[in-house]
Parts: structure tokens; C-alpha cells; sequence
């Protein structure tokens, strides 16, 4: 496992300027529905995590492409230094209950993606971040349900209090940014209905796959590996998620 990523100044900074060198690829407005997500950097504790609140059963898994081998679906021992807030959407949501999303929504008229992102992220998750908290955008990515997302990276100082909406969240963890790392991470593999690649990213006993993992996987490449300019668009979806 890679080593823990401490949550300080330098990383802040860090973050900042490789997503300011960073071209994004933006796909021009018109008539499709628009989102934002944030991506949001906040201290998490090691050993903080070690039972996963969310009940979840191994069939589950199974609608996974590729090998899935030792997963149990469960999210825990994942926490440590540096962290993002990835959120498993409540049950009984019409679109993608019990999937994994990082906070965020479907943009409002007149709103820019940075706006988007916060609000949602009070709403969703009862935390409040000033426009201050914003340290750059990620590349736009379009959805096989329609939508463009855009992601938006932010910063939380402190140890922040979450309270999830229980009729859109289901759980809230802080994902260690050491996980984005791990060895052989992210994974590809093929289905039948897309010639583009599956992106799989392996966190905890689970797998995160697009447009989640795509964000995530840019995140790493761009804001922590400063690799410029990379691109995950073309990343596919699995099927489960293509509605």
C-alpha cells in the first residue's frame, strides 16, 4: 500500500498549481443536462474506519465486469492523512441507488460548476466551504445518462463535521488519497458493448468505475502526480450504470 499523504499547506498548494497548468477539456454548452462534483480534500484519521455502517451483500457484486476476486463490496480501513468524501447514494433513490458518487448535482440556472459543487455539498452533506475552498477544476465528462459533469477540486481546513441527508446519502467515507495510489491501480477491462476501456478504481473491497473512478483517476494523474494534461474522457462506464 502506498505511503499515507499528510493534509497540510504543501499539499494544498500542490494541488493548486498542477490543476492550474492543467488544460481542461470542456465541452461546449448546449442543450444537455449540466452537473458538477466535488472532489473534496479533507484530514482523515487512520483506523478511524474499521467497520463499514452500509449493509451490503457479495451478490451484489456480481453485475461487476472482469474479475472480482476477494471483494466483499464493504468500505473500511480506507482512511488516513489526506482524504476525499465519496458517498454510497441512499437505496431508494429512483437513478443509481446504493452506487458510489462523490457529492454533487445537477446544476441550477445561472449556477457555475463551483457553485454547484458546494451547494451540494451543504445539502448533501451539511458542509459548508467559502468560494476560497475552490483550488481548480478537472476535465468535463459526459455521462451515458446524459448528463456533462464537471469536477470540482476543493479544500477543507480542519476536522470537518459531516452530516449526510439520509434521503440522498446513505453512508459518507473519507478515502484515504493513498488509495488513488495502490499498485495496479486504476485497472482496465473490456465488455462487448463499447469498444472503449472499462476504468476500474480498487478502494477498500469494492471497485469504483466511471464517471466516479474517471474523475478520481484525473485527480491522481493531475492534482497529485502533476502529469499534465492527461485525459480520462474516453474512460467507459459498465453497463449498470448506463441508465
Amino acid at each position: 500500500m502506498a505511503a499515507v499523504i499528510p493534509h497540510d499547506e504543501s499539499l494544498r498548494e500542490r494541488i493548486q498549481l498542477n490543476l492550474a497548468a492543467h488544460t481542461l477539456y470542456e465541452v461546449p454548452h448546449g442543450e444537455e443536462k449540466r452537473a458538477a462534483v466535488g472532489i473534496v480534500v479533507v484530514a482523515s484519521a487512520t483506523g478511524s474506519d474499521t467497520v463499514d455502517p452500509f449493509a451490503f451483500t457479495p451478490e451484489q457484486l456480481q453485475v461487476i465486469p472482469g474479475d472480482i476476486a476477494g471483494l466483499d463490496g464493504h468500505m473500511k480501513d480506507v482512511a488516513g492523512g489526506a482524504a476525499f468524501l465519496l458517498c454510497r447514494r441512499a437505496a431508494k433513490l429512483n437513478r443509481h441507488g446504493g452506487q458510489w458518487a462523490l457529492p454533487g448535482g445537477r446544476m441550477d440556472p445561472g449556477e457555475t460548476p463551483e457553485e454547484t459543487a458546494r451547494r451540494e455539498l451543504e445539502e448533501e452533506l451539511g458542509l459548508t466551504l467559502g468560494h476560497d475552498a475552490v483550488l481548480g477544476r478537472l476535465d468535463d465528462y459526459v455521462t451515458r445518462s446524459g448528463y456533462v459533469m464537471t469536477p470540482v477540486v476543493l479544500w477543507a481546513g480542519g476536522d470537518v463535521e459531516l452530516v449526510p441527508e439520509p434521503s440522498e446519502v446513505a453512508a459518507v467515507y473519507r478515502i484515504g488519497l493513498h488509495q488513488l495510489c495502490r499498485k495496479g491501480s486504476p485497472r482496465f477491462v473490456t465488455i462487448p458493448e463499447s469498444p472503449r476501456p472499462v476504468v476500474q478504481l480498487p478502494i477498500g473491497g469494492d471497485l469504483l468505475h466511471a464517471p466516479t473512478a474517471a474523475v478520481l483517476v484525473q485527480f491522481r494523474w493531475v492534482g497529485l502526480d502533476g502529469r499534465i494534461d492527461e485525459r480520462v474522457h474516453e474512460f467507459e462506464q459498465p453497463v449498470f450504470a448506463w441508465q
